[in-house]
């Protein structure tokens, strides 16, 4: 008798301005996930924020230097469910025809940006009682939000940096406390929107006359910025893997980021594989200070109630270990850190993708 495929809702694209590194990572899953176990259901997310049926082809979403692949509004329309108590998806075709997709039994969100990562659409999934990979609302919003982050870590015991949390409000009325806080760091200092990921609305400030553009950037993608001093160390980054059978999480080897010709890792570095980045995976690593990094990422990871996925980043100073992110929607291209890190741990893309939707289904939030 042949097994029922697992039938998965692969949602990418999405209305944010990481929309191509959703449709870069659709486009891993696609190449790599188990036909014979799986069914993919590919839901484009436009721009606009359009629900639409789209080609599973991984080729057609693949991330390529010269082109980046946005889902275009073909004319169809992708109905969720109303309510909870059936998890069967509809289609409205260009002719206006309505046909069923059948019953999900997992939602895989590869999706980056405002109302994914910070548990807006895990409330939603929450809403309809469909099981989805990943972070649920809470730790999805902590791990989103750099400043409340922080603060959670902060109470846990967690090493952070230092930083200075301004609002949109507070710069236009009196922004001299977040001058004052820029001096206090030193320069240079980073600028860097609270809730966006993938490097976006970034900036690295080397003197004072260029921060009210810098924080002017970062304003132009969420309401609240983030000033930090420039930490000196190693950047070094794990990858974090829910447990199994109420076991903890799983941390993978560490990789590292050495930047030789740009002014950090950036967006270009990260997804468009731009000069001046080297990455490696696995770096050599003191086996006492990896177990200690393995340590934090861990309890950094509980400290939000994560769940499924996370990569850790850290800086390695000469007083020890410094957090200073725990992406809970980590880029999931090929080419990027969280899966070349447990590849290199012994954990292949497609084994992860599979382990990822287990987790998925088994999760209690």
């Amino acid at each position: 008798m042949t097994q029922q495929k697992t039938r998965v809702a692969l949602l990418f694209g999405g209305r944010t301005s990481e929309h191509i590194v959703g449709t870069g990572t659709a486009s891993g899953v696609l190449g790599a996930i188990d036909t014979d176990k799986y069914e993919v259901i590919p839901v484009g997310i436009t721009l606009d924020g359009v629900l639409t049926l789209q080609d599973g082809d991984p080729e057609l979403w693949r991330m390529r230097p010269d082109r980046h692949a946005v889902v275009q509004d073909n004319g169809t329309r992708v109905h969720f469910p109303e309510a909870p108590g059936s998890r069967e998806l509809f289609v409205t075709e260009q002719d206006g025809t309505r046909r069923s997709l059948g019953e999900i039994d997992v939602v895989f969100p590869a999706l980056l940006g405002p109302t994914v990562e910070d548990g807006a659409i895990q409330g939603w999934f929450e809403l309809l009682d469909i099981p989805y990979v990943g972070n649920g609302i809470l730790a999805s919003a902590i791990g989103f939000d750099k400043d409340a982050f922080k603060r959670v870590l902060e109470q846990a015991g967690v090493p952070i940096a230092p930083w200075y949390t301004v609002t949109a409000r507070e710069w236009a009325g009196d922004r001299s406390k977040a001058e004052a806080a820029a001096e206090g760091f030193g320069y240079p200092v980073f600028v860097k929107p609270a809730r966006a990921g993938s490097s976006v609305g970034v900036s690295k400030v080397k003197a004072p006359a260029d921060l009210a553009a810098a924080v002017e950037i970062a304003l132009a993608e969420d309401s609240k910025v983030l000033i930090e001093p420039m930490v000196v160390g190693r950047e070094v980054e794990v990858s974090v893997l829910g447990g199994r059978d109420g076991a903890g999480p799983r941390v993978s080897v560490a990789g590292e980021i050495i930047v030789t010709g740009r002014e950090f890792y950036d967006f270009d570095a990260k997804y468009s594989g731009a000069d001046g980045v080297e990455l490696r995976c696995p770096t050599e690593m003191d086996p006492a200070d990896l177990a200690e990094m393995q340590r934090l990422a861990a309890r950094a990871f509980e400290a939000i109630g994560g769940a499924g996925l996370a990569r850790a980043d850290f800086f390695l100073t000469e007083q020890g270990f410094v957090v200073n992110e725990l992406n809970t929607l980590p880029g999931f291209t090929p080419i990027s850190m969280y899966p070349k890190l447990w590849e290199a741990s012994g954990l292949a893309y497609g084994d992860l993708i599979d382990e990822l939707i287990q987790l998925g289904l088994e999760t209690v939030r």
